[in-house]
């Protein structure tokens, strides 16, 4: 199964680019983040006149996560009350439509737009970390039903100096401050692996080029979309690209597709996964 990640800053605005990448790469499940459309008014026709499947969680002008399925969506969760039930933080948090997730072929995918934080002085940096926290108490939860997960989206953070185009002066602020980049590894413990670097260990892979200052001329990016797979998943990842020319696009997202290739059995297929034997 292909599984793709997507910050398209502004589904609406964005949609004659998702079309097309969707003819092109025909992903079987296209995650989406900051779709800034409330529920009521997300362009569910275009979709549905090509048979695909929608689920979304979103709100005006701002944030809001989308699933885009060829396949019909199974166990839809909502935001992190879709594992902390009556947990009044989760609910909190909810209010900005941030996490969806849904069952694909067995697999959890979990869509998530993290905060961006804004600056180290600001409430927003200390509400991105509180999201974060909150967001390992969510799989936590999760993995108490033992199914394979795939984490991706905007995560607003570059993971390891490698992910920035200047560390040397990037390094250490927003988007790259030890608090997040230790808020991010301990929800991701043992249990989760960034499977791009499986395939790539090098420099110079971005995914975000900032609109203002020429980045995207210069190549000046962060890598801040990631996909982060289960153990058990790991072995049966074929591939996992960043869709650069995307960003290439006239009146582009900031952000270029993230793609993973996965050779997992369908469910009604016979054949079992490893972690079944």
């Amino acid at each position: 199964m292909l599984i793709a990640t997507w910050n398209v800053n502004s589904i609406r605005t964005r949609i004659s680019q998702v079309e097309a990448f969707l003819s092109e790469v025909n992903p079987d499940l296209l995650c989406l983040q900051e779709t800034k459309v409330e529920d009521a008014s997300f362009p569910t026709k275009i979709f549905e006149d090509k048979d695909y499947h929608l689920s979304f969680f979103g709100q005006k002008a701002y944030n809001g996560v989308a699933l885009i399925s060829k396949s019909p969506l199974k166990d839809v969760r909502f935001g992190m009350s879709g594992e902390l039930s009556n947990n009044p933080e989760a609910q909190y948090l909810d209010e900005q439509k941030r996490v969806i997730s849904t069952l694909l072929n067995g697999v959890r995918i979990i869509n998530v737009y993290v905060p961006n934080g804004s600056s180290l002085t600001s409430d927003k940096y200390e509400y991105k970390l509180q999201w974060l926290n909150c967001l390992k108490n969510y799989l936590d939860c999760q993995s108490e039903r033992d199914e394979p997960i795939c984490l991706l989206g905007d995560f607003n953070i570059a993971l390891e100096d490698k992910d920035i185009h200047n560390p040397n002066r990037l390094s250490g602020g927003i988007m790259a401050s030890e608090p997040e980049r230790k808020a991010l590894r301990k929800l991701l413990g043992e249990r989760l692996e960034d499977i791009f670097r499986i395939f790539e260990q090098g420099t110079n892979h971005w995914s975000w080029w900032d609109y203002r200052s020429g980045a995207w001329d210069r190549d000046r990016g962060w890598r801040i979309d990631h996909i982060y797979l289960s153990k058990e998943l790991i072995n049966h990842s074929k591939s996992c690209v960043i869709h650069k020319k995307s960003r290439g696009n006239i009146k582009p997202s900031d952000h270029a597709p993230v793609l993973v290739e996965i050779d997992w059995p369908s469910q009604e297929s016979n054949e079992e996964p490893d972690f079944f034997l």
